[in-house]
């Protein structure tokens, strides 16, 4: 018989890349929108093959029958406060009520959990929601993959493309961790297929420090990058402040002092990972930068 999974928050990117992942290892899906989601992203999680529920209030009374005789709950959920605390802690009550076994949150990041609260807004909601979690009788594993490797085309402050720029904050030789949306789906779809998992699971499709990057962008573009460092670790720090005081933001998911914080995890030596889990799964073929650069 098929593992039968539940996922939320598959109307997104990288929840509805999970479905597909899933299908295509042969898994029974469940996925769990709201009735007024996007309708189109509905049709073609239907059309893949996964079996859609959609409810018109997200408590635990609609979504535990939902999850019933399911052996994993897939978070991809994706929002603010109330819907990485509140609404998860919602589904993640369904799934301990209709007995099922695992549960992966909707983390999908880099390691926080050697940083301080107030660092990072979004990952201080996770964090706080790991809390709750360890309280409920389910067993959880958490995927860190770093960031998105496909963010580099743009979405993230590090190559500015048309000042032919890599801009970098401290060493232009740390490290940073880069993992595709669609390799870290891939490694989903495998966790929750696997009853074997430990509670915390590391992986990189890639590392690359600014200088490295500033190389293959260069030879991939033709044209000659140059890197700029725009201060020390401190400074970033405190223009993270600054901008956050007079941006403010506080109601967007990803404002700019957002982003900047996120770099800010990512270049500091608390963000270095021990090792990597990338081994688990052999029949994973991780992307690499330059892959993601040159489809650009």
């Amino acid at each position: 018989m098929n593992p039968f999974i539940v996922v939320a928050g598959a109307t997104g990117n990288l929840g509805g890349q999970i479905v597909t992942h899933l299908l295509k290892l042969g898994a029974n899906v469940s996925v769990i929108v709201r009735s007024n989601s996007n309708s189109e992203k509905i049709k073609e999680l239907a059309k893949k093959g996964a079996i859609i529920h959609q409810i018109d209030q997200w408590d635990i009374a609609s979504i535990s029958p939902i999850c019933e005789g399911a052996s994993c709950v897939v978070s991809a959920l994706s929002g603010l406060k109330e819907v990485i605390i509140d609404a998860q802690t919602i589904l993640l009550d369904a799934a301990v009520n209709a007995s099922v076994p695992r549960f992966i949150p909707s983390d999908y990041s880099l390691d926080f959990t050697p940083f301080n609260e107030g660092e990072n807004r979004n990952l201080d909601w996770r964090r706080s929601f790991h809390q709750i979690l360890e309280t409920r009788n389910i067993t959880a594993t958490t995927i860190f993959n770093g960031a998105f490797a496909d963010m580099l085309t743009g979405q993230m402050p590090l190559i500015l493309f048309k000042q032919k720029l890599v801009l970098h904050w401290g060493s232009a030789n740390h490290p940073m961790c880069f993992t595709s949306i669609n390799n870290t789906a891939q490694y989903t779809a495998h966790v929750a297929l696997d009853n074997s998992t430990p509670r915390f699971l590391h992986i990189a499709g890639d590392i690359k420090s600014p200088k490295e990057l500033q190389s293959i962008i260069s030879t991939i573009s033709g044209n000659k990058y140059r890197i700029f460092r725009a201060g020390g670790l401190g400074f970033l720090s405190t223009m993270i402040k600054i901008v956050r005081f007079m941006s403010g933001g506080e109601n967007e998911l990803y404002p700019p002092w957002q982003g900047m914080q996120y770099m800010r995890n990512m270049i500091d030596e608390r963000a270095r990972l021990p090792k990597l889990d990338n081994d688990r799964y052999p029949t994973i073929n991780w992307t690499k930068t330059q892959d993601i650069l040159k489809a650009m």
